[in-house]
């Protein structure tokens, strides 16, 4: 007769002490407890499925309890009696916790803003993924992207109107928008549910960011910038920042390898521009008398305007807007990017230049008359006239010229 086994009592499983070799502790229909020479005590559950014998593990005491291994076992017998094999039961809810796990929302949204951001601005980038992990990830980060339903993005998004900003709500909806068709084309989600939400959060008026336009407003500005009393180097970029008109992070970026003297020109690489085209700043003497002087300070850091603490990081992407508010001007008066709005209403209205040089100047998607994109290059002779005139202008201004009121439309 085959030796009858004994079950396990708790505290044999407690005192079992480790061995120079593993060695099985039986407590009968196949769970036995293995215990390692390290002091592991391992549940494992030895059965046959048809002709095969095979084993199970079900954790590790103390963390599965000799009455939890027990039950795991009933579970699994209860399988084999109906002709099912409970290591394949037990590989396939493996896999479906995996797979939940790899296509959670978080994972998703980071695996997409991997694969898209080098596309973007730096800034825009950080931007997107400093909210996705403010306000997304901590509600919806864990959650499978194919589970995820209109109601609670909805929640999410009502807990950011609740602090007041709704500019963002709608922003980091348009962003979840994106991670849901992204999760749609990869196979790992249905449909893109924000798109039931419109109507659905408050609504909110976009304001134009500040820019002082008019003439006679402007010339006391220009004045402000040249009497500075902060640093040079936020005084320089002050001063350029009307000559170049380019954005601010294009400006704050601004590396010496991209300033041709020779050539008077601003060559800006493809990857730090908005529209991802390289862009062309004609330099006015103007602009080149401010560059050389900036030059003797930072010539031997990668940036024209490095950080204060470090000549190897550009300056704040805040330092304009400061340097204004010290000044006092309120950020519903001016901003670092109302140079933009300045220079294109006042060469228009004023200095009368042709549009599609003002625009193709602010680095904006014009085409020609066939629809093809210009280049960098084109009308670069009248936009060097050009940005001369505005650098003239500018002066005339600062030195008390008569203004010439803005054209009626």
């Amino acid at each position: 007769m085959p030796k009858r086994i004994v079950p396990l009592t708790e505290i044999q499983v407690r005192n079992a002490k480790p061995k120079a070799q593993d060695y099985k502790l039986m407590d009968g229909f196949g769970l036995y407890l293995l215990v390692t020479p390290t002091g592991g005590k391992l549940w494992r559950f030895d059965y046959r499925y048809h002709t095969k014998r095979k084993l199970i593990a079900f954790g590790a005491y103390p963390a599965v309890s000799l009455a939890d291994a027990r039950q795991r076992r009933d579970e699994a017998k209860k399988l084999l009696a109906n002709d099912v094999d409970p290591g394949e039961i037990k590989k396939a809810k493996k896999a479906a916790v995996v797979a939940e796990t790899e296509n959670a929302f978080e994972v998703v949204a980071r695996e997409w803003h991997k694969k898209f951001s080098y596309t973007w601005s730096s800034t825009h980038a950080d931007t997107t993924l400093r909210r996705l992990e403010a306000d997304v990830f901590p509600v919806l980060g864990v959650r499978p992207i194919h589970e995820i339903k209109a109601p609670e993005v909805l929640a999410m998004l009502r807990r950011i109107e609740s602090r007041g900003a709704l500019e963002t709500a709608h922003r980091v909806r348009t962003v979840c928008g994106q991670v849901l068709r992204y999760a749609v084309a990869t196979g790992r989600a249905e449909r893109d549910c924000t798109g039931d939400l419109k109507g659905a959060l408050t609504p909110y008026k976009k304001g134009h960011l500040a820019a002082i336009t008019d003439p006679k407003e402007v010339a006391p500005l220009l004045r402000a910038m040249d009497g500075y009393q902060g640093s040079f180097v936020v005084k320089c970029a002050l001063q350029l920042a009307p000559l170049f008109f380019v954005r601010p992070g294009e400006l704050r970026q601004a590396e010496w390898n991209e300033i041709d003297f020779d050539a008077a020109e601003w060559n800006i690489p493809a990857e730090r521009m908005k529209m991802k085209v390289a862009h062309l700043v004609p330099l006015s003497s103007q602009a080149i008398s401010i560059l050389r002087e900036l030059h003797v300070l930072t010539g031997r850091s990668r940036y024209l305007f490095p950080c204060h603490r470090s000549f190897t990081r550009p300056m704040s992407n805040n330092a304009i807007n400061a340097a204004l508010r010290r000044m006092g001007f309120d950020k519903d008066e001016m901003t670092g990017h109302g140079f933009r709005a300045m220079a294109r209403t006042i060469l228009d209205e004023v200095l009368q230049i042709r549009p599609d040089y003002i625009e193709h100047q602010l680095a904006h998607a014009v085409r020609d008359p066939n629809g093809r994109a210009y280049n960098r290059t084109a009308h670069l002779t009248e936009r060097k006239r050009m940005m001369q005139l505005w650098a003239d202008y500018l002066d005339g201004l600062k030195q008390g010229a008569k203004v010439i009121p803005l054209r009626q439309k």
